[in-house]
């Protein structure tokens, strides 16, 4: 008997549109674990601010990750911050064999200037339906397709997306963003509340992500205003939109961004912990990696009807679900009156069982491995 033995190239160039120290989500989580085994290089997009030339920064993550950073001068054209980029990549890839590289897209956006390069595979996790995003190229859709042409292998960042995307490719498969349990189940433990939200008391409602166009203020305001003697912490940067947009209550408190490892900290004090998003375009194929995060942390979750919020979590009722901002209290008001807190997180435990950022990084690797454009050493076995 005999099996195949593959190994994947030694480095992978991650393009992302998401900066490495914004908001540790899925393409942290990711990359952190190919860095174990490969030289990761995480491509950021470019910062207008180089006096004279162009130049790229290279700086070291945890993780075992090389951050590269363009830094172009002001005011150049479109065409000129594309040859600017390309020129930049080329100073990386120069004199090493593609069959050593891996290019992992986030963005599509970064075909413009890396399409003349042939690594030994192409990878493109859609974790977002970005052409719904406010302020996306209008060449956005147009690349989008030109990488499901070229790409080796497809992940969606969840099930709705995966179903939009399906016919696109014959190479793709659903990844929802998975979850780290251990680090949030440490907020089911006794830890010390961090001293802005300890001094907040009272019931507590809890949020943590970015506060952008795709956040229902209206509905935050409607619950301050309902129910007073409940405390809205919300935690995250204000991104795209305006701050002054935002719903200034006495009983709403914006305590700003949080590092990942402070969020364990800030869930041990929630009473329920909220996913409060529109819903319209931008928001249709997204995938709250919030949701398990929440569960994993032992606290009551009240979401808008997202669809992978509520399949699978409402129609398991691991989660209330709620649309209309007076049914949105009531769902709050049920779950904070729950009495079977043993049964619903012994049922959230056994849910959450086979989840894990782990086992969906060993899940993209195997599809990473059977995409291979290079063959591989069979050995008896």
């Amino acid at each position: 008997m005999s099996k195949l033995i593959s190994a994947l190239p030694k480095n992978l160039l991650c393009f992302s549109h998401l900066r490495w120290d914004f908001v540790f989500q899925r393409p942290q989580h990711l990359m952190t674990r190919f860095a174990r085994e490969q030289q990761v290089y995480f491509l950021e997009e470019p910062i207008f601010d180089a006096q004279g030339h162009d130049y790229l920064e290279r700086a070291q993550r945890d993780g075992n990750v090389t951050l590269l950073v363009p830094h172009l001068a002001a005011g150049k054209s479109r065409e000129e911050v594309q040859l600017a980029l390309s020129n930049l990549l080329s100073e990386v890839l120069a004199g090493q064999s593609m069959c050593d590289w891996m290019f992992w897209y986030y963005t599509p956006m970064a075909l413009q200037f890396s399409l003349m390069f042939q690594p030994a595979l192409v990878i493109f996790d859609c974790m977002d339906e970005l052409s719904a995003f406010d302020f996306a190229p209008k060449e956005l859709v147009m690349l989008e397709k030109k990488l499901m042409d070229i790409a080796d292998v497809v992940f969606t960042g969840g099930h709705s997306l995966y179903e939009a995307k399906k016919n696109q490719h014959n190479n793709i498969y659903a990844f929802p963003s998975s979850i780290d349990k251990m680090h949030f189940a440490s907020s089911r433990k006794e830890i010390e509340e961090p001293e802005d939200q300890a001094k907040i008391s009272g019931i507590k409602l809890g949020f943590f992500g970015v506060i952008d166009e795709r956040f229902e203020i209206e509905l935050i305001e409607h619950i301050a205003v309902a129910r007073p003697d409940w405390q809205l912490i919300l935690l995250g940067p204000v991104v795209k939109i305006s701050p002054d947009t935002l719903p200034r209550r006495a009983n709403i408190h914006y305590l700003g961004q949080k590092s990942y490892q402070q969020l364990p900290a800030y869930l041990s004090g929630w009473d329920v912990a909220l996913i409060p998003f529109k819903l319209n375009e931008s928001t249709r194929f997204i995938s709250p990696t919030k949701t398990p995060e929440y569960l994993a942390a032992g606290v009551r979750v009240v979401s808008t009807p997202i669809r992978d919020v509520v399949k699978p979590y409402g129609t398991q009722r691991l989660v209330s679900i709620a649309e209309h901002p007076e049914d949105f209290v009531q769902a709050v008001e049920y779950e904070l009156n729950a009495a079977d807190d043993a049964v619903w997180l012994s049922k959230v435990d056994r849910f959450l069982n086979d989840k894990s950022w782990e086992h969906t990084f060993s899940a993209m690797k195997f599809q990473m491995l059977s995409a291979m454009k290079r063959p591989d050493t069979l050995l008896a076995s």
